[in-house]
């Protein structure tokens, strides 16, 4: 089954710039697929439909199953994304970021506070998880990221150029783990050069 459906997805911005030009493709559930090419290509462009926050010109597309035009916010409750600049607070702590996340996708209690430590210990996290943010290295940031898209277990992961800025180590651990959410079942698109 497909995770991710696109059928002649385009995008045009002004100054006639064409972004997207008729891109159809699927990816089937539990598969990492990544969207390669340099920058302007239509990437972003294609992640932010996707992900409902754009229109495409032309054409259609859902994920998990939903038609991100006609059900939006349903789609956003099955997505987890993580963009190229991230969202995080850099004046609060790892665990009120993750918990605020929390609570936009309208967790509490006992339970969302075991899916933050859950989520502290999966990503190593777990030892500044009451750190502030801007104390944290960029890897430890970018770590972070990720786990604020998938507190509330999304069933699709949208990854924008998830090792942009990150040395060549915390890279590979990225990789790495990004492998290990394939291995869990999650659906992965990611985007890099």
């Amino acid at each position: 089954m497909a995770a991710i459906e696109a059928e002649g997805l385009s995008k045009q911005y002004p100054n006639d710039v064409q972004a997207l030009d008729g891109l159809s493709f699927q990816v089937r559930e539990g598969t990492v697929f990544g969207l390669l090419g340099p920058n302007g290509a239509g990437k972003s462009t294609t992640v932010k439909i996707l992900t409902t926050l754009s229109l495409p010109d032309a054409g259609g597309a859902s994920v998990a199953g939903i038609d991100v035009l006609k059900q939006p916010a349903k789609v956003r409750e099955a997505i987890g994304v993580v963009s190229q600049t991230g969202g995080l607070d850099r004046e609060a702590t790892g665990r009120e970021n993750l918990r605020l996340q929390g609570q936009v996708h309208g967790l509490g209690g006992r339970s969302l506070e075991a899916r933050i430590s859950e989520l502290l210990e999966q990503f190593g996290l777990a030892d500044a998880g009451k750190r502030l943010v801007r104390e944290y290295s960029g890897g430890m940031q970018r770590r972070l990221d990720v786990a604020l898209a998938l507190v509330h277990q999304p069933k699709v992961l949208f990854l924008d150029e998830p090792t942009t800025g990150l040395d060549p180590e915390v890279r590979s651990e990225m990789w790495d783990e990004i492998g290990r959410l394939k291995n869990l079942g999650l659906t992965v698109l990611l985007t890099t050069h």
